[in-house]
Parts: structure tokens; sequence; C-alpha cells
């Protein structure tokens, strides 16, 4: 006998499970309210008995109950009915309770290792992934065609941040306009801020206004310290009058003024790093902060700005304790220091700050440099400027943008958000066919178009009322109380994303050769980096908005491209034989080649990912040679745009150990000194997506940086 399921598929008929659903209500009646086996046997005769090909589930159900009252077992026959309505409701809950359940009971693995710098185990973070799980279903429900879900679904594509898409209002990334909102004034929450007169202060606004941005958007956010530094001098010239009024001598005024200037910085970096790492916003984290230092920002205020760059450095080279009192290395804020004539070389003015920040690098990862040299001959505006700024948040860069009195203009500006295409999937959907590829190249490419598209038209329904911190109230504009944010969604203001992953097995599948070769495979990986950008500027110039390519992070969606490649198309050597793909342009964190060739090959293809993308070398500690960073970071500002370093100093609560924390074959990260296990009980960075990340990875992810190699040796140092 067939059954027939609610879903019209057929099954073989099972006596056994109609057996354990009476004996599970069975067990919850008394006694005498039991049926004994024997009777229940006798029920799955009369099934049988009837002589049936096929059967309805329902129809043998309806028997079961109506057999069990002729038996005169009524409370057994409602703790049936009971069961099969339970049943009935967990066949029909959806994708949304099993993760609402999982999340709360902490049983699933996704959402433990979902953003290595959130912990799901945390009610804040807890209640964001909640929000994120509803927006999630409605958005796939509701706001999304079935196309773009089912390509989501199967990694041919991915629709970022779905979990925030629900809210009409969320954008992704930004450079904060700080010197507007303290220079003029600004408003958290109803309540007027007005502009501070020290440093101290205008620091601790800032931290609040930082946290106040991050909580109206969900991706990262940058400001610069020369917005900062006017303060500096404010607070000077107060210390300043203040011994002048008590009739010092001008050199003791000075004097006086300079220790307690000094004394104020130190204050209000440390106030704004504890503030930093101890604030959370709605999305259940620290802000997801990037701090830029550039001197070439001002004329004016260049001593200050180098005084402030100064004290983040040092401060950044003692880190944070932890809560055994031990100092390791804080995630946030990510520092950005732009190398330029000024800083670069040994006679430079201030080459003492580019040597902290390599004592920086070394110890605690940051900062990551900006070569103002690559990058104003990348970033050219439409007066033929070259123009140097920072990334939003860990990578993501605005395009080259004029304001209407010929002004180049970056704070205040933003980015959309993010769709990326999977380049392996292409490459194995076409089965080495190049033909075949364009085409589905194409195809793929007006899918994202289309998800890019539907981003973007339900952000324009957005108006200033949603997020006043955000539009009226300078980090992004001056808009009037219910004005539409429509316009400044256009003509080069915002930007919006072309993500797409996997570059190195695309080009490894299609013509057998790493895109490292010197040769075909590299020139073929140029080509498609040239088709998404030939896509992007086609767009852009029929709807006014600036389309940008995208050097995807992908933290947990590397995992996810992974399955669901050995899903599609089975297990490929050197293709799909590993739990991630590798992200963006970048040489496969397994193949073995020099920082230097490393950084010089990736430098062409950071020039063609316009709208963001960061290479990096993996290094050993390099604490005790700074040589070794002072020559890299030299190489980065003559040969690449923007690099970062990745340094490794850990810590083991259970014995003390500081320095690498190992992975085994398992995956599971282990104290190389004691064997201690427990994550609770072990302090581990590493940079996950150009953010230094510290709460542990997914299966996907800890195998890429199991498998790093490292891209300098430490010779010199031994």
């Amino acid at each position: 006998m067939k059954i027939i399921k609610r879903d019209g598929h057929m099954v073989d008929y099972s006596p056994d499970k109609i057996e354990a659903a009476i004996s599970k209500a069975n067990q919850e009646v008394s006694e005498e309210e039991r049926v004994s086996p024997t009777q229940i046997k006798n029920i799955i005769k009369y099934i049988e008995g009837l002589g049936k090909k096929r059967m309805l589930v329902e129809d043998i159900q309806d028997i079961i109950e109506v057999k069990l009252m002729s038996m005169g077992k009524y409370a057994l026959a409602k703790k049936y009915i009971t069961y099969r309505y339970t049943r009935e409701l967990v066949r029909k809950s959806n994708t949304t309770d099993v993760s609402i359940k999982e999340l709360i009971d902490g049983e699933s693995d996704y959402w433990n290792t979902e953003n290595s710098n959130k912990d799901a185990k945390v009610v804040t973070t807890q209640r964001d992934y909640l929000a994120g799980i509803t927006s999630t279903d409605i958005t796939r429900r509701f706001l999304l065609p079935e196309d773009v879900v089912k390509a989501h679904d199967e990694g041919i594509i991915h629709f970022h941040d779905a979990d925030y898409f629900a809210q009409n209002a969320l954008h992704n990334c930004d450079l904060i306009n700080l010197e507007d909102m303290l220079q003029n004034g600004t408003n958290i929450n109803g309540v007027m801020i007005e502009k501070p007169h020290r440093f101290l202060t205008a620091m601790t606004i800032a931290t609040q206004l930082i946290t106040a941005v991050n909580s109206s958007q969900y991706g990262g956010c940058t400001i610069t310290l020369t917005h900062l530094a006017p303060f500096v001098r404010d607070s000077y010239n107060r210390y300043l009058e203040k011994y002048k009024a008590r009739k010092f001598s001008k050199t003791d005024c000075e004097k006086y003024a300079k220790e307690d200037l000094a004394k104020e910085i130190t204050d209000g970096v440390q106030t704004f790093q504890y503030q930093i790492n101890s604030m959370t916003t709605t999305n259940g984290q620290a802000p997801f902060l990037s701090v830029c230092m550039y001197l070439g920002e001002t004329e004016e205020y260049k001593e200050e700005l180098a005084m402030i760059i100064e004290e983040v450095l040092k401060q950044r080279i003692i880190g944070m304790k932890n809560d055994k009192g031990v100092y390791i290395t804080p995630a946030f804020p990510k520092l950005l220091y732009v190398l330029e004539e000024d800083n670069i070389h040994e006679d430079s003015k201030y080459w003492y700050l580019t040597e902290l920040a390599a004592e920086c690098t070394a110890k605690r990862m940051v900062p990551d440099y900006i070569s103002e040299k690559i990058m104003k001959q990348l970033k050219i505006d439409k007066n033929g400027n070259g123009q140097c700024y920072p990334c939003m948040g860990c990578r993501s860069f605005l395009t080259p943008y004029v304001d209407e009195n010929g002004k180049p203009k970056y704070y205040g500006r933003f980015n959309q958000g993010v769709v990326t295409i999977n380049l392996v999937d292409v490459a194995l959907s076409s089965g080495k066919d190049m033909d075949l590829f364009w085409k589905i190249m194409d195809e793929r490419l007006e899918l994202c178009h289309k998800a890019l598209q539907i981003r973007h038209k339900r952000l324009s329904k957005a108006t200033s009322d949603v997020a006043p911190i955000l539009w009226q109230y300078g980090a992004l504009a001056r808009l009037p109380k219910g004005a539409s944010i429509h316009d400044l969604l256009h003509n080069g203001y915002s930007t919006i994303s072309l993500g797409y992953a996997g570059l190195y097995e695309c080009v490894k599948y299609m013509t057998g050769n790493s895109h490292t070769d010197n040769g075909v495979g590299k020139e073929f990986g140029l080509s498609v980096m040239r088709k998404l950008n030939e896509a992007c500027k086609t767009w852009k110039e029929a709807e006014a908005i600036d389309y940008s390519v995208y050097g995807t992070p992908i933290e947990s969606t590397t995992y996810k491209f992974a399955k669901c490649l050995r899903e599609r198309f089975g297990v490929i050597k050197g293709i799909t034989d590993r739990d991630y793909i590798t992200n963006s342009y970048h040489v496969p964190v397994f193949e073995e080649i020099d920082a230097f060739t490393k950084l010089k090959l990736e430098s062409e293809f950071q020039a063609l990912s316009p709208g963001g993308a960061i290479s990096y070398i993996e290094t050993p500690n390099l604490s005790n040679n700074l040589e070794a960073v002072i020559e890299v970071i030299k190489f980065i500002y003559d040969n690449i745009m923007y690099a970062e370093l990745n340094t490794k100093l850990d810590y083991c609560h259970e014995c003390g150990y500081t320095g690498e924390i190992l992975i085994d074959d398992d995956m599971e990260w282990y104290c190389p000194n004691c064997g201690n296990r427990d994550h609770s009980k072990l302090n581990v960075a590493r940079r996950t997506c150009g953010y230094i990340g510290s709460n542990f990875w997914n299966k996907g992810r800890t195998q890429e940086i199991k498998e790093r190699v490292v891209h300098i040796d430490n010779k010199d140092a031994e």
C-alpha cells in the first residue's frame, strides 16, 4: 500500500509509524484509558484489511480516531487528536519559527558564528537577531521576487543584509560628517547638542554621535580625526588664558598650557576608546567604526591632528584589558593610516607617526594603510583632480564626487547596499565553455542588477523623519522634516555595490591556472573584472545611480557559497573541495607567494574594484622585527591603494600563554601550551573580512583561517 502525504508525494505504508503515534498518545493518559498492544495491532489490521492500494494519510488518522472512540477510549482519542494537531503545527511552521527556536536555545551553529563580532548568547544580540529573522522572512515572502530568492538560496547570488531589508529606511555604510555635527550642533533623541568648546567634550560627544548613527544603519561607518583637531586648539587656548589670568610669564603660560593639553588629549583618546568598545548599538554590538588618520586633510590644524594621531596609536599599542586584566587586541575602532609625503620617508616631518603605526600594526593588527599616492592616481574627479579619502567601514569606497560648488565632497555620503555574484557558480555552470560562460555571466549580472534596483527603490521611499540623526541633523544631510532622501540616491552622492566572490576558483576552473600566473589565468581574471565594471557603467549611465564593483568580504557567506557549490556540482578537486571560497580577487590563502609579489599582483585587480576592496599579507609575530613592517608599509605606498598586515597575538586564560592559538584538523581552536579548548577562556583575534573578529567563526571561515600561509618570514628577528 502507498500512502499519499499532505504535499502530494507518495511513500510506502509503514505500520510502525501508526504504532508509534498511538503509543506516544498512550503514555499521556491514565492506565485505564490506555489501549493494549493487541488493540493497537487490531487497529493496524483493520486499516490493512481495507485492501486499499493507496490511502491519504489524513484518512488513516481519521480511522484511528474513530476506532479509539468506539473502544470508549475518549481521553486517549483526545490525546491522539492533540498529537495530530501538534504535528500539523510543526509541519506548517516556517523557517522563521525554527530559526527563532534555535537562536534562543543556542542550538544553531549558524547564529553562533554568523558574525565574529557578535555573541549570540547575549540578550542585546539576540534581540537584533530576532528582528533580523523576522525581517528575513518578510523579505523572502513579500519583498523579493521568486527568482531572486531562489538564486540567493542556491548560492548563485547573495542578497546581503536581508535581516534589515524589511525596513525601507536602512542603508549600508557611510562617512560620518562629524565636522558638520560638531561645528554646527546636532540633535540626539530630541536633545540639542551644541558645539563643544574643548577636545575632551568633543571626543565624548563624538562617541555618542557615532553610536546613534551606527544604530540607524546596518553597515560600518568611518570618522576622521581631522574633524576633532580644531578642538585641540580650543583647549590649548583655554589653558593659555587660564594661566595668563594668573599673571604667569609668557613662557610659563605656554609651558603649563601644553602640559595640560597633553593630559587632556590622553584623557580624550582614552574616553573615546573605552566608550566605543563599551557602548552597544541597536545591532547588539559595539559600533562598527573605522577612524581615519590623514594629515593631508588639513593644513591649518595639522599639528593638532598629529598630536591626536600619536596618542591614538600609543593607546592602541597598549591595547585594552580583558576580564582577567590582561591587555589584548580590541576589535574596534579599526584604524586607517594614510601614507603621504609628510610621513613616508625617514626625513619626513611626521615619520615618527609612521614608526608608531608600524609598531601598532605588529602588535595590534591595525592600522591599515591607504596610499595617498596610488589613490590619487585611481580616484579622479570630474575636475580632473586626484582625491584621497577613507573607506566607509572596513573596505567600501565611494566614487569621486564634486558638489554644486565644484568642491570635492566625501563626508556625509553613503552606500545603499550590496548584492554579490558568485563567480565560481558562473564558471561551473558553463562547463568550461567560454561562450556559455559569458552568456551565463550576462544573465547573472542582470539578476544582480534586478536585486540592486529593488534595494534602491525600497530605500528611495524613506524620508528624513525615519532617522533624524542621519538626514536632518548633519551626519549625512540637513534635510527638512518630511523630506525625501531620493535625491541623495542619485547622481553620484551615494553608491550601490555589485559584489563579487571567488575570482580565483572561477579562473582556476575555466583556465586550469591561478590568476597569479602572469599569463592566461591572470588575463582571464582581469577580463572578468572588466566585465563587472562594464555592467556597472551601463547601469549607471541609464539610471544616474552610482553602481560600483565591490570585493565582498563574505564573512559567513563563504561557507554558504561553498556548500551550495558542492550541492549543485559535487566535489571538484581544487574548486569545491573546501568549506570556503576565496574572497573577492584575493590570491587563495593556501597559495605560496611572497608579500611583495602578492601586493603588486593584487593591485591590478584592486584598481578594477572601485567600490571597495582590501589586500592583505599574512605574517608571523613581527613585534621584534619592525624593519620588516616598515619595508611593507613603504611598498604599499608605492604600489597599492589599500592594504593591511595580519599578525597573531592571542591569549589563553587557563595558562596565560600569549602567542598564536592554533586550529586542529577538526577545526577546533586550542592553546598549544596547555591544550585549553574552551572558547570562553581563549582570546583570539583574526582579520575576518577587513574588521578584526574575536568571537570565533563558522566551519568554513575557520578552515580558511587555518590554511592561511604566511607571506613574509621573520628570519631577521630570530
